[in-house]
């Protein structure tokens, strides 16, 4: 049983001998449910990440997203941003910034994992939200953004939605632990949203998702909950019936009347 975080060191030595599973958070909540579930690397957005992350989930590895062009620009921007993430207790950083960007984070000591494949916040140079990698030059070129980033420091990649047999020959062929977002099990983790895993996403759901438990029929049932309770409470106030004798302080009849007596 897990006591500590695994390391960047753990991490690299357990490639290819394990699926790991990775879930990206929304909450401290869901983050305490993916410590207990046992999931291996939890992903949450940097403006979320705080202490009470980290004390809901203190055994898993904990990567810290810097949002690409929202949180940092410039390369000044991501070292505060991955010194930061690492100060309230994540143990790397994923980043889509430039290789020199990444190499510098590295420099410092700051575990970067990179990505390939497709990059949400790129995806008009590979034409939109599809997959990358379906041809022999576009798997190539996948495969020289995995050896680009290895050379820039990044121990770790998520390879997202890339043919199979491509990401599987690529994880083979590097020594970055390759996260998997629809590129198959040849990879080294396994990555899903909470949203997809939940079943609280909304509007489009992507082809490698995978729906556990229907988590928004749930929600509507507390949220009618919550309006059934507001209504009654509106009533009874109404009606006289909040707040009864039950729930008032009371005062001595003669401490009353001094009282009474000293206001006129």
């Amino acid at each position: 049983m897990r006591t500590t975080p695994p390391t960047v060191a753990d991490l690299q030595s357990w490639k290819g001998e394990r699926q790991l599973t990775n879930v990206y958070v929304d909450s401290v909540e869901e983050a305490a449910a993916a410590e207990q579930a046992g999931i291996d690397i939890i992903t949450v957005q940097d403006s979320l990440m705080k202490r009470e992350i980290r004390q809901a989930a203190p055994t898993a590895f904990m990567v810290v997203g810097i949002e690409y062009g929202v949180s940092a620009v410039t390369a000044d921007d991501y070292m505060r941003a991955g010194f930061a993430a690492l100060n309230a207790g994540g143990d790397a950083v994923w980043s889509a910034a430039s290789l020199d960007t990444i190499s510098r984070m590295r420099g410092e000591g700051i575990p970067v994992v990179g990505h390939v494949g497709l990059i949400p916040a790129r995806r008009t140079w590979t034409g939109g939200f599809k997959a990358v990698g379906r041809t022999a030059a576009s798997a190539i070129d996948v495969w020289e953004a995995t050896k680009a980033l290895e050379e820039a420091g990044a121990f770790a990649a998520e390879i997202e939605v890339v043919p199979a047999a491509v990401a599987t020959a690529i994880s083979q062929r590097t020594s970055l632990v390759m996260i998997s977002m629809g590129s198959g099990s040849g990879c080294d983790a396994q990555y899903l949203f909470s949203t997809d895993i939940l079943g609280t996403n909304h509007g489009h759901v992507p082809r490698h998702a995978k729906q556990y438990v229907d988590l928004q029929v749930e929600l509507a049932r507390v949220q009618q909950l919550r309006v059934e309770a507001f209504s009654a409470y509106v009533a009874d106030v109404a009606a006289g019936g909040f707040p009864d004798d039950s729930r008032l302080v009371s005062i001595d009849n003669d401490e009353l009347a001094a009282f009474i007596s000293q206001l006129e």
